[in-house]
């Protein structure tokens, strides 16, 4: 698995947006038992928080000690510093395991051999995530330039299953049909650019060419955000599965 979110993990935790309760309480009330939940890669603990209001124990990993400590702290949580492909965790542990925006970057085969040991036979998998986002009519073309032409180049080629909606990831589970959900929002400019910032595009671009790409778009950019509603509306990514 990459790390490719060290560098910006403040930002990350800042920034990213977040999944409405209502797409986490759908996810939980396919769960039996509640006693234990796995969130992997966890980044800043933002689906970890929001399961561990309804399981006993979460259990949060990840590879990246900065986002571990930039994540939030809540006394149910336990974070840990472990790879998604190889943990520690007992066999049949857990009655829910979760990944949201990151199991494009996994090793699948290993990923998914740890999870039919460690998720119970009557659990539950649910892989989350969000493509990009759209905004006014004004702000989408150059926010479409600044992510196909300007960091275009940078994204890791994982990228494509985000762009593809997950729906190409292999999938070996008894899946079940999910129903559609988004995020809308209304965010200050500051917190578009600050979510700019965290796309990994964006770092690569900087550790590459030495120079910030978000400079390019900036005055351009603001201008359309300061004169639009400064909607944003995430479609959001969901698949949900059960051992075979």
């Amino acid at each position: 698995m990459k790390d490719n979110f060290s560098q910006q993990a403040a930002a990350y935790s800042q920034f990213r947006p977040h999944y409405p309760n209502e797409m986490i309480a759908y996810i939980v009330d396919l769960v039996g038992n509640k006693n234990q939940a796995l969130d992997v890669a966890t980044g800043n603990g933002q689906v970890a928080s929001q399961l561990a209001a309804h399981f006993n124990q979460v259990q949060a990993t990840d590879i990246s000690e900065k986002q571990l400590a930039n994540a939030v702290k809540i006394e149910n949580i336990h974070y840990q510093l472990q790879a998604a492909e190889k943990t520690d965790f007992a066999d049949k542990q857990f009655d829910l395991i979760s990944v949201a925006q990151a199991i494009h970057w996994f090793e699948f085969a290993d990923f998914y051999k740890e999870i039919y040991r460690i998720l119970k036979p009557d659990g539950i998998f649910a892989v989350l995530g969000y493509g990009l986002f759209y905004t006014n009519a004004a702000s989408q073309p150059i926010l479409n330039r600044y992510y196909h032409e300007i960091v275009g180049p940078f994204w890791d080629a994982e990228r494509k299953y985000l762009d593809e909606m997950y729906t190409t990831i292999p999938f070996p589970f008894e899946e079940i049909k999910t129903p559609s959900f988004e995020n809308r929002s209304t965010w200050s400019f500051e917190q578009l650019i600050g979510y700019l910032t965290t796309w990994s595009a964006t770092q690569h671009y900087k550790d590459k060419i030495g120079k910030d790409p978000i400079a390019l778009i900036y005055d351009e950019l603001k201008s359309s955000w300061e004169n639009s509603t400064k909607q944003v509306t995430f479609p959001l990514l969901l698949r949900i599965g059960k051992l075979k």
